[in-house]
């Protein structure tokens, strides 16, 4: 299943890559409502890590693939564990004790500004255009427009949560970068390492502080935890790091612009929670953003020059 999605991504347009990988992200959400687990944050990230690693290895090995890291990869692994897993998902559930979580998602939604900005400096195929800076600008905007009315939803604004969130939205910038710098990557293997190197750490240091009856709750939600595991977890992971290796990290950061709008999706149809105007107004500028950032700049205009006609023709 892997590698089918894997090769499907490898041929799909980059906006349909974007778009199924935060889908399988978003559902991510869902699932864990619906599984309504009462693992603590640093448990649950031990469990996704682990076994989103372990799914991902089993079927390497299965398909003949070598699962231990060979040469650079000891160090590779560690760092994209470290950087995309266990700093953003430690400091999250911390923002979340102390911030709403409508700021921390609009906090960690600055993660392509971040990455635009570091790229330009390390990176001499990421330079900011003009088209870029614009496309950037309004995907946040639309997730401003998105988040906003939600974001200073507590009373009072802590400074420390808005630290810890500032500090995910680089750890996950760096993260970005460094996969861009590997040389010959094979996203599925890097998945494979960020996962075992975000659950191997994490499972350690809580059976240390609680012991493993930490892990319990996990086995009164153990098939809504193992759909967690392969679509919300091994699979699109292994959809982003082909869309970084692919696209580079400004553009590949963007995936997160995405979450937000599906999780609105998926909550309504699957929980149906009610969807509002500005929702679906700021969706579609979000969706102008990334493809302004994504798309080249031929396709963007053929698409234009197709919609005036029916806009002239909507007004007559």
């Amino acid at each position: 299943m892997l590698s089918l999605v894997a090769r499907k991504a490898a041929a799909a347009p980059l906006i349909g890559q974007m778009l199924l990988c935060s889908f399988l992200w978003a559902s991510a959400f869902i699932l864990l409502k619906v599984a309504g687990t009462s693992l603590s944050p640093l448990a649950l990230t031990a469990v996704r890590g682990l076994m989103g690693g372990f799914l991902i290895a089993a079927f390497m090995a299965a398909t003949g693939h070598e699962i231990l890291p060979r040469g650079r990869e000891y160090r590779d692994w560690i760092v994209l564990g470290f950087l995309q897993g266990v700093v953003p998902n430690t400091l999250t559930a911390y923002a979340l004790t102390q911030i709403s979580a409508g700021l921390t998602s609009m906090i960690q939604a600055s993660t392509p500004l971040v990455v635009a900005v570091l790229a330009q400096a390390l990176f001499a195929s990421e330079q900011l255009t003009r088209r870029r800076i614009t496309g950037l600008l309004i995907g946040f905007g639309g997730m401003v427009l998105l988040i906003g009315p939600a974001a200073f939803g507590s009373a009072e604004v802590n400074p420390s949560g808005i630290g810890a969130m500032m500090a995910v939205a680089v750890s996950y910038a760096l993260g970005n970068l460094y996969v861009r710098s590997i040389p010959q990557a094979q996203p599925i293997r890097l998945a494979l390492g960020q996962q075992a190197f975000s659950g191997l750490p994490t499972f350690a240091a809580v059976a240390w502080l609680g012991g493993f009856s930490a892990f319990a709750p996990a086995l009164d939600a153990v098939p809504v935890l193992l759909l967690l595991g392969i679509f919300g977890t091994a699979l699109p992971i292994v959809l982003y790091m082909n869309i970084l290796k692919k696209a580079g990290p400004t553009i590949g950061s963007m995936n997160g612009y995405f979450l937000p709008p599906w999780t609105i999706v998926l909550g309504f149809v699957l929980l149906g929670e009610p969807v509002s105007l500005r929702e679906v107004v700021a969706t579609l500028i979000v969706l102008s953003g990334v493809a302004i950032v994504s798309l080249k700049a031929e396709t963007l205009r053929e698409v234009w020059i197709r919609l005036a006609p029916m806009s002239r023709f909507r007004n007559c």
